[in-house]
């Protein structure tokens, strides 16, 4: 792709992403999400092979789906209301058909088959776009709509999200499918609390975007698109291989690491609403989740790959990337925890 269109279709996955933040009528934001798709798809499908075209297909069908029914909500909202305004939404059919709509854009369960497929079909530093930028808009829109949206249905699809994320991810040998899978298992998170607390749904997507990103990059850079890929990490890096386990352990939840630090924020305030049932469900889901980042920490640093000696050392190659960016989101996603007080006052 030519860096002039590349700078056009960056420009306007940007430019698509701030309209939909930044507006208060849905006819604008909708305008926003339709911007936002439509550059993706041509980053999805640069490759030019079968797999990235039914990657792209399938991610334009199910957006374009999303899409018309959260412009079909607004309208009947505003047919009801007689306001396009994107904070009065009153009327209870607009509110379900939003809610599923935006489920289907975020990936969650039960609408997130299309994730693992198109992430799958497209290339790591795509996948890494999907999981991390394209979740902005359509979690702007839940932000902007939760006094009106059904707590019982948030938290129902959040439960069902971690629940399928960690269950879905524990066969998978690919890396992709494995982050896409912790994408809706982290999604899941951020949905239970969100008309609960709002700021900690905030603070929780935020850091999933800094440590997916750091440990994508960490893919990238290590070139790892299967499990028995990543065995060979410590020929490129033995620094990365280790900082690459951490941040599998921090994107798991386990506790001196910054990926504790939202699960233990939603759980108590859980248990603080009287929802000790659904904070165990979700302690409990974590646990699948981290069964299947244990089994890629166990994969990148306590086996090596058994042919070493015949194959091209990794370290030959000199790395094409910048590595200053990776080693600041790592560094984020691994010492943030004892911040925790400064962060939630």
């Amino acid at each position: 792709m030519s860096p002039t269109v590349l700078t056009i279709i960056i420009s306007s996955l940007a430019t698509g992403t701030i309209i939909t933040m930044t507006s208060h009528h849905w006819l604008m934001a909708w305008i926003g999400l339709e911007m936002n798709t439509l550059a993706i798809i041509p980053i999805i499908s640069t490759t030019h092979n079968p797999r990235s075209t039914e990657a792209a297909t399938k991610y334009f069908l199910t957006q374009a789906a999303a899409s018309a029914m959260i412009l079909f909500s607004s309208m009947i909202n505003a047919w009801q209301t007689g306001t396009w305004d994107i904070t009065n939404l009153s009327y209870n059919p607009a509110h379900i058909l939003l809610t599923v709509a935006l489920a289907m854009k975020l990936g969650l369960a039960p609408m997130h088959f299309w994730l693992p497929e198109v992430l799958q079909g497209s290339t790591l530093t795509t996948a890494l776009i999907i999981t991390t930028w394209q979740k902005l808009a359509p979690m702007a829109l839940i932000f902007m709509t939760l006094n009106n949206l059904s707590t019982t249905t948030l938290i129902l699809l959040g439960l069902l999200s971690s629940i399928i994320g960690g269950w879905g991810g524990l066969n998978q040998t690919q890396t992709r499918k494995i982050m896409a899978f912790s994408s809706i298992a982290h999604l899941g998170w951020m949905i239970t609390i969100a008309s609960i607390m709002p700021n900690i749904m905030i603070l929780n997507l935020m850091i999933y975007m800094i440590m997916t990103t750091a440990l994508f990059n960490s893919l990238i850079l290590s070139k790892s698109k299967t499990i028995q890929d990543t065995t060979a990490t410590w020929t490129l890096s033995p620094t990365l291989t280790i900082m690459m386990m951490t941040l599998l352990l921090s994107l798991g939840g386990l506790p001196p690491l910054t990926g504790f630090m939202p699960k233990w924020l939603i759980l108590e305030e859980l248990v603080t609403q009287n929802l000790s049932p659904t904070a165990t469900i979700m302690a409990m889901s974590a646990l699948l989740s981290l069964f299947f980042y244990m089994r890629l920490t166990y994969t990148t640093t306590l086996t090596l790959s058994p042919n070493t000696a015949q194959t091209k050392f990794k370290w030959r190659f000199k790395p094409n990337r910048m590595t200053l960016f990776m080693g600041a989101s790592s560094t984020v996603s691994i010492f943030l925890l004892p911040l925790t007080p400064l962060i939630i006052q």
